[in-house]
């Protein structure tokens, strides 16, 4: 799945009305995953791990643990690409998630269920960028 695709697939699922925490939208991906091939879900996972790489920078989440952290990156990426680009672009984009604490914690998810469904296994998922607040090294140097 390339990086387009990726943000398709969010924009197709994100729901019309509110959705606090992204539940619906990691429902109704998690759905659309598991009715797709393998490769699909492996594909978004790898992107949504670039993803969530790449807004891991110091001067987003400095004020953040870890977690709270992770999970308003999440909420960057269930936005959608528009803000998602915004947010790289200019870290006040990414402020009133992680002041009002928007967190979406749910989409984290979405390919170890969709995984599951599919082949009936848990995922011992590794990706090529981790996701865990604090890995992406560059974002953090002083």
């Amino acid at each position: 799945m390339n990086e387009d695709a990726f943000w398709q697939l969010i924009e197709d699922c994100r729901p019309t009305g509110p959705d606090p925490d992204a539940e619906l939208l990691a429902a109704t991906l998690t759905e659309r995953l598991a009715q797709s091939p393998l490769s699909l879900v492996i594909g978004f996972a790898e992107q949504l791990s670039w993803a969530l790489y790449r807004l891991d920078r110091k001067e987003y989440g400095h004020d953040l643990s870890d977690d709270a952290f992770l999970y308003t990156r999440a909420a960057v990426v269930a936005a959608g690409r528009t803000k998602f680009d915004n947010a790289l672009q200019n870290s006040a984009a990414f402020t009133p998630y992680a002041i009002d604490l928007i967190w979406a914690e749910p989409l984290l998810y979405t390919p170890d269920r969709a995984y599951k469904r599919i082949t009936g296994e848990e995922w011992d998922r590794e990706t090529r960028y981790s996701y865990e607040s604090c890995s992406n090294t560059e974002g953090w140097a002083d």
